[in-house]
């Protein structure tokens, strides 16, 4: 059985960083899209980041661009979220996903196994 298992997150103070990382298992990320998506209370589930496992091509929300950045770790099979200046606004749960598509997508339906999610919060 498919498990994407995350680790990281927590709590920060405005400016500060924090990593997220997905592990997989049962299941091999070459070849995939990773997904980071995020829900804020109260709102839609919304794209976040991704990068194509081939090529390594990343695409960031305009809110993330310049302070995410997504990066893998092929020996362990792992996928990283570096988020640097954060803000209360990106406050959520984050979650990460994949799919065995080569071209990245923002489109959550497009996404065929999930993360649990992991609550990220912010203070100002």
């Amino acid at each position: 059985q498919v498990q994407l298992v995350e680790s990281g997150g927590g709590l920060v103070q405005a400016g500060g960083s924090l990593r997220r990382s997905c592990a997989a298992s049962a299941l091999t990320f070459n070849g995939n899209t990773m997904g980071w998506f995020r829900q804020a209370p109260g709102k839609e589930r919304e794209f976040v980041a991704a990068m194509s496992w081939v090529g390594r091509v990343t695409h960031y929300a305009n809110s993330v661009k310049g302070r995410f950045t997504v990066s893998r770790d092929s020996a362990k099979n792992t996928v990283s979220l570096q988020m640097n200046s954060l803000k209360p606004e990106d406050t959520a749960v984050y979650y990460c996903a994949t799919n065995k598509r080569a071209i990245i997508s923002t489109r959550q339906d497009e996404y065929d196994y999930w993360g649990q999610g992991t609550q990220v919060t912010v203070s100002s």
